[in-house]
Parts: structure tokens; sequence; C-alpha cells
């Protein structure tokens, strides 16, 4: 399972350009931003709640957050606790717990109850949310003709793995987080992160091959 590769800011580059839109220059504002907006839709996509799929639109939740990045940004550049894409992570996660609250009502109670284990930073991935990405990643004729049952079966397989091995999974495979970037969001050290997805990824590839969408 190859890790989807993003645009990326280089290292040497972020610092001044972070520095140039902290003091207000739109450009490097706009490019700052727009080279994280596919990992951020990504986020998104999977860790919606499937009863708000078709009502909100997950480039809305983008924006939002940019919005609000835009108005602290200032202020992080001045003293940076955290790496500039996780805290801008954080911050669309926030956007997502809101909008659930938003549009659940009660129902947010279970919204709360999946956040709980991700320390309140986001919502975890969802089951369905994974199962899509991974049959629509698929090519080969046999794969592209999967049937609805077998996505449910998918969904059911996936909902069945422990949910820190789904959550890294999602980090790693379909958000491209570094093993780095996924130990600091786990909250573990990066050693235990590695063995937790290559254990993740090991379980996958046999629920993969025992449904028949890869061989």
């Amino acid at each position: 399972m190859a890790m989807e590769d993003f645009p990326s800011i280089a290292d040497d580059d972020l610092q001044p350009l972070l520095d140039r839109a902290a003091g207000g220059e739109q450009s490097a504002m706009t490019e700052l931003l727009e080279c994280y907006r596919p990992r951020l839709k990504r986020m998104v996509r999977a860790r919606l709640n499937q009863r708000l799929r078709g009502r909100i639109d997950e480039s809305d939740i983008v924006q939002d957050a940019y919005l609000e990045a835009a108005k602290r940004l200032k202020h992080y550049a001045s003293a940076p606790k955290a790496p500039f894409f996780l805290w801008l992570r954080k911050i669309t996660g926030q956007r997502i717990i809101d909008v659930h609250r938003r549009h659940l009502g009660a129902q947010a109670r279970d919204v709360r109850a999946e956040v709980s284990f991700h320390r309140g930073r986001a919502p975890m991935a969802t089951s369905v949310s994974l199962a899509a990405a991974l049959l629509g990643g698929l090519t080969s004729p046999t794969q592209a003709a999967a049937k609805a049952e077998q996505r449910l079966a998918l969904q059911n397989a996936l909902a069945a793995m422990e949910p820190f091995d789904r959550e890294i999974l999602s980090l790693r495979h379909f958000e491209s987080l570094s093993n780095k970037e996924a130990a600091a969001e786990l909250g573990i050290e990066q050693d235990a992160a590695s063995k937790r997805y290559l254990r993740a990824a090991r379980r996958l590839k046999v629920i993969l091959e025992d449904l028949g969408i890869v061989e």
C-alpha cells in the first residue's frame, strides 16, 4: 500500500514563508495554505460523519479552517509549539467537531465518544470512509467491479479492527503523515507508532486478501 504523494514545502522555505504570511503578505498566505489543501480535504473526508455526507462540503470545512488559521498565524509564527502542518490539521479537526455538533444536535454524543479516543483533536476516521478510499483506489477490472456486499464486508472488517490500528492506518496511509507526525498526533513514541502501523498494515492486507480485493 503506497502512500499518496501530496505537494509539500521544503523545510528551508517554510519559515521565510511563514514570516511573510504572518507579516500580512497575502500571496505568501495563499501559497502556504494552498499547499496543504489536498491533505486536509483527505482528512475531512475520512472523518466527516456519514450522516453529513451530501449536506456538508469538505472544501467548506477546510476553507473555514484556513480563515481561522489566518487569524492565529501571527501568534503561531512568533512561538511555534508544533510543526505547522500539525497545527493547521488541529484547527481543521476543531472545525470538523464544530460541524458535527452544529448539524447532529443530540446525536453529537456519538461524535464526542469518537473524539475522546483521539484526545479531542478530531473525530476518528470511519470504517466507511476507509473502505471507500481503499476500493476507490483499486484499478484492476476485478477490483473495479467490487460489489456492494464486498464494500459492506470491508466496512465490517475495518470496524472490527482496533480503533488505534484503524486510526494509524488513516494517518499514515490515507493522510500521508510521516511516522514522526503520526506519533505526535497519537501521543506515542515514534518506534511504537512505526510498529503499530506495520501491524495494522499487515492486518489490512490479510483482510483485503480474504475478501478477494487483492491477491
